[in-house]
């Protein structure tokens, strides 16, 4: 059994560490893009035909489920895809779904209309294509209504991670908030709209002030997750487990291992 986890790249694994923690018993096949990381400055269309075509992959591995732990492929092509028709049996979540129902405190399939929340200035960091696709704003508008949202494009930061060079992507990070800050002074929340920034969300939430509370997605993926296969026992999927890459599979392993303070073994996909 293996359900099956993708991201353009390794951002996806902050995802894949908090499901393993909470579903010990399950196995998972992450596939990592990385030969066409990052996803984040391609248009729509691309991220489109990059994603389907690691996904199908996945559903080659044995994977009826795939969780897209990507903001970037869930903002330009979940919807797409589930909209074009999905090969029966199979299915695709994307991440914003757990980070909306976190914030607005009503599950998803509550279609009631859209009613005031608490939180009232939203601070998004994410990649250009995610904040150009306006993607969390329009999900959350179906939500809740009166909600400030100031979305900051943060380029450069998931190069700088992929690249190991955390020293310039926590630069990247400050740089980021200080312009979020001149737009939206006192945010209430931020959302780390992107799977690779819990790697650096001590330094966003350092940046951004203590009062700031700070959403990541990983935690709440994880337990949504768990729900998820709660009323979908038929999802497992029959796949083994395993690290795929699309990338030097070499450079990967070490690249994983570092951010994880695991040793994960990729193959070549």
């Amino acid at each position: 059994m293996a359900i099956g986890i993708f991201d353009s790249g390794l951002g996806g694994l902050t995802v894949l560490d908090a499901v393993q923690k909470r579903l010990p018993d399950l196995e998972f096949v992450y596939f990592a893009d990385s030969a066409h990381a990052p996803y984040g400055v391609r248009n729509a269309d691309d991220i489109y035909q990059l994603t389907v075509a690691s996904v199908e992959k996945l559903w080659d591995a044995g994977c009826d489920l795939v969780i897209l732990a990507c903001n970037t492929a869930s903002a330009a092509a979940l919807r797409r895809m589930q909209e074009g028709g999905l090969p029966k049996g199979k299915r695709v979540l994307g991440v914003f779904v757990p980070l909306i129902e976190a914030l607005t405190e009503r599950q998803w399939g509550d279609n009631s209309p859209p009613r005031e929340v608490e939180v009232k200035h939203v601070a998004l960091f994410a990649t250009p294509a995610t904040v150009a696709s306006r993607a969390f704003q329009r999900e959350l508008a179906f939500r809740a209504i009166g909600v400030d949202v100031e979305a900051q494009a943060c380029g450069g930061v998931v190069d700088a991670i992929e690249d190991g060079d955390m020293i310039l992507a926590e630069a990247l990070v400050r740089s980021h908030v200080d312009a979020l800050k001149r737009k939206m002074p006192n945010p209430e929340a931020a959302i780390l709209g992107c799977t690779h920034y819990p790697l650096l969300q001590e330094v966003f939430q350092a940046a951004l002030g203590e009062h700031v509370k700070v959403y990541s997605q990983a935690n709440l993926v994880a337990e949504s997750l768990a729900d998820y296969l709660k009323r979908h026992p038929d999802m497992y999927g029959q796949g083994t487990a395993g690290y795929l890459t699309t990338g030097n599979p070499a450079k990967v392993t070490d690249r994983a291992t570092q951010f994880l303070r695991r040793r994960l073994q990729f193959a070549a996909a």
